[in-house]
């Protein structure tokens, strides 16, 4: 009786677990910085006192009505395939209403400055970003269209699946030479897509994690005096228990820095409360920040963490 008892107990939980999975990725479709650069659509910022450019996804949605159309023409597509999606317009405008959004030009104590797409991915938190390229050749009365679809893991920024076409000549709008031609191509886009999403579920989500250690805090991560190893291992070892199947490549580590690359964590985790939420770096350096104030070392975020990205400053409350 217990067995049976037992049995239904995990398969209970096994379906419990299952439901709360996601059956697809949350997808935010748009321009891609090839597009915003070709139409002058880019802005530029302070990365760590070199001047870089980034897509200006405002002023394109504002100035060009015939972008708004294809992303919305696109944006049906994918909904109709059963795909949650995230209205980029409409989280510029939540991103309009936070601080960052007014900061991200702004030096901080490191004399760098916030990227806007960075703070972009926070407010959306999309699993997938799918970048559309697309330009329109007229001959005559007919008009075709060449287009590029990317999918980036939000995270990683790695390109996971592509779909490059040309459309027949015709005389429709712009919005339904984009539809017909990427008709034929993107049932195996998507295929791509849910293949990569399967794997993120079975194998975890690929982040990256850094240890930092202030000039001040008059210790490094050598010492052995938080426990029965030194600090960089004891780290390691909280990597070790956080990551899924403990997969992480530890790519350097010195007196007063580690970097952690290829970290593999877990899609979902239940906090302190019992909640069920979507996994990230930032959750994930929380954990380790737990961890080593339990042995009394204190640690602060990095003022750039994103998504797919946690920095930890030792020495530092």
């Amino acid at each position: 009786m217990k067995k049976i008892t037992l049995a239904i107990f995990i398969a209970l939980f096994s379906f419990a677990s299952f439901a709360q999975r996601p059956t697809k990725p949350t997808i935010m479709i748009v321009p891609s910085d090839v597009w915003c650069n070709q139409n002058g659509f880019m802005t530029t910022y302070n990365n760590q006192g070199s001047v870089t450019k980034v897509p200006d996804y405002k002023r394109a949605f504002q100035e060009d009505p015939t972008l708004v159309q294809v992303i919305a023409q696109i944006n049906g597509m994918m909904a109709e395939r059963g795909f949650p999606l995230e209205n980029l317009e409409t989280k510029l405008k939540d991103l309009a209403t936070d601080d960052a959004f007014d900061n991200a030009s702004d030096a901080d104590g490191n004399g760098s400055a916030s990227n806007l797409v960075d703070e972009l991915k926070k407010v959306a938190t999309a699993d997938i970003w799918m970048q559309i390229t697309y330009n329109v050749n007229t001959s005559g009365f007919d008009k075709s269209i060449q287009f590029t679809l990317q999918g980036l893991d939000a995270y990683t920024n790695k390109q996971i699946a592509t779909a490059t076409g040309n459309g027949e000549p015709s005389s429709g709008s712009t919005p339904e030479l984009m539809q017909e031609a990427v008709l034929a191509h993107l049932d195996n886009f998507n295929s791509t897509l849910m293949t990569y999403f399967d794997d993120l579920f079975e194998n975890g989500r690929e982040v990256v994690f850094l240890i930092k250690v202030r000039d001040d805090w008059g210790e490094d991560l050598y010492t052995e005096e938080y426990g029965d190893d030194e600090l960089m291992v004891l780290i390691e070892d909280f990597v070790y228990e956080f990551t899924e199947n403990h997969v992480f490549s530890l790519a350097s580590s010195g007196d007063y820095s580690m970097r952690f690359t290829q970290c593999r964590i877990p899609m979902l985790v239940v906090d302190k409360r019992g909640n069920t939420k979507a996994n990230n770096a930032k959750l994930f350096g929380r954990q380790i920040k737990n961890k080593l104030k339990a042995i009394g070392v204190t640690s602060r975020f990095g003022p750039r963490d994103g998504l797919g990205t946690c920095t930890l400053v030792i020495g530092e409350k």
